[in-house]
């Protein structure tokens, strides 16, 4: 019961979010449409959300924007079998499926320590594939 009031408290703040345009990616679904540019863009977005402290007064609504960004980056690009074939987008979906599952399974903690290091060294792996085009 109470993972349900979660989630749905966290349903109702991206919702809340996506009414008032506060989306730190910018409009609609807050992508471009240029691959490299979202990416790295999503990346500092998130690095910045894991890096919150606990105590952050807005912690659970960045926690919400966050799973709404990985959700409208995922869905955006999966579908072009270009992007989709490129090792930067595979090592991004790994780190944004790390992130999804902690935020859907443990809303209220914040992300190990473990974790952060993980997907810091996987964004580090995407910007230099991005760098090479791959």
């Amino acid at each position: 019961m109470r993972s349900l009031l979660s989630r749905l408290f966290a349903l109702m703040l991206v919702a809340v979010i996506g009414l008032s345009g506060c989306s730190a990616l910018g409009p609609a679904d807050g992508l471009s449409g240029d691959y490299r540019q979202d990416t790295l863009t999503l990346i500092d977005s998130l690095q910045k959300a894991i890096a919150l402290p606990d105590d952050a007064p807005d912690k659970m609504a960045l926690q919400a924007e966050a799973k709404q960004q990985i959700n409208d980056f995922a869905s955006r690009y999966r579908r072009d079998r270009e992007i989709a074939g490129l090792s930067s987008f595979s090592t991004m979906r790994t780190a944004l499926n790390a992130l999804a599952g902690h935020y859907s399974s443990y809303p209220n903690r914040p992300v190990p320590q473990k974790l952060q290091d993980r997907l810091n060294q996987e964004f580090k792996q995407v910007e230099s594939a991005l760098k090479r085009g791959a």
